[in-house]
């Protein structure tokens, strides 16, 4: 029987760039042609604040000591664990998957990975001074890939795998910064890793591209691509995804990565930051193991509030249920200027 253990983390894109670039996402929505003054003068006094007189650069800092001290725990307890294999939950934001197929969820099984994380970079210098050319070399792990897939079929959920790149070479943004910010100080990741692929973006992966919309019009009606798996699909699918992983072979660290909700999405705060209160909502449930709130947790809030990459967390959560699993430590890393609210949990 495979032990497992159970992780929540950020891979917050512009950590990987210098502090000077990591208002650019707030930035880009907030200078937007359709952002009105009325809007500027109603940003959050926590929001001024942290922009300070020098456009944020000293809370930046701040911001990233405080995430690379749970980074470094979060990778200290998966090296206790000596897991045998890491299933990564993430989203794709157009970028393997595209127009020619958006699956619902989709396990890599690839035999290993081979990426340059800064070949396309749009940030500007990383933050390690690494060149351009610079390849992250990743194990993966076939066998669990076929594993995995047939279990959940089996369940149930008829799963998508794929053995290859679809259209984007290496491993897309969710996947290559899970292994980036768990080795932030390049000691090595020495653990094969399956990610799975959840279609976060749902309704803007292709109308928006996964990425920023147009506040000023954004994409509605016939504009809009269908859905993503609803919060409770993806929190049986997590339960199911446990069921099969404790009857494997392996030690296995189950891995929810992704911000939670992010400003640039979130239409209820006019594109410009996130909704800390529903986050707020969600963390204080989640510490309370209310977890009937998190898999009742309805799709249009998901939208309304920018939360679509939360849909990765809800993954882990349903498999920390099935499991019976206890929350040994959890942080909420609430910010504004950086466009996500940040948690991190170990179970």
């Amino acid at each position: 029987m495979g032990d497992i253990l159970g992780v929540g983390m950020t891979h917050f894109p512009p950590l990987s760039a210098l502090d000077d670039r990591m208002t650019a996402a707030f930035t880009r929505m907030v200078n937007h042609p359709s952002t009105t003054d009325e809007a500027k003068s109603e940003l959050p006094a926590e929001l001024v604040a942290e922009l300070s007189d020098d456009k944020g650069l000293a809370a930046a800092a701040a911001h990233r000591q405080r995430l690379r001290q749970n980074l470094a725990r979060v990778r200290d307890r998966i090296d206790e664990f000596e897991p045998e294999l890491v299933v990564v939950w993430g989203d794709d934001q157009y970028e393997n998957f595209k127009e020619s197929v958006i699956p619902p969820f989709c396990v890599l099984a690839y035999d290993e990975f081979t990426h340059q994380p800064w070949k396309n970079f749009h940030l500007g210098d990383n933050a390690w001074g690494e060149g351009v050319d610079t390849e992250l070399h990743v194990k993966g792990h076939n066998e669990a890939g076929r594993y995995l897939t047939t279990g959940l079929i089996e369940a149930g959920f008829d799963m998508a795998y794929s053995y290859r790149p679809n259209e984007y070479e290496g491993l897309s943004h969710a996947f290559t910064n899970t292994v980036l910010y768990l080795d932030y100080e390049r000691r090595g990741f020495p653990y094969p890793i399956l990610p799975m692929a959840v279609n976060c973006y749902g309704r803007l992966v292709i109308s928006a591209k996964g990425l920023f919309v147009d506040p000023g019009n954004p994409p509605s009606g016939a504009q809009l691509d269908p859905p993503s798996p609803s919060p409770a699909r993806c929190f049986d699918l997590g339960r199911a995804t446990a069921r099969v992983l404790a009857a494997s072979p392996w030690r296995v660290a189950l891995v929810a990565s992704a911000s939670w909700s992010h400003g640039f999405l979130a239409s209820g705060n006019r594109y410009l930051y996130p909704d800390v209160a529903s986050d707020r909502r969600l963390f204080d449930a989640l510490l309370a193991g209310d977890y009937e709130t998190w898999r009742s947790y309805p799709l249009d809030a998901i939208e309304r509030s920018g939360q679509q990459e939360m849909l990765n967390w809800f993954c882990l959560l349903g498999a920390m249920v099935e499991l019976g699993r206890d929350l040994e430590w959890a942080d909420f890393v609430e910010t504004y200027i950086f466009n996500s609210d940040k948690a991190f949990v170990v179970f």
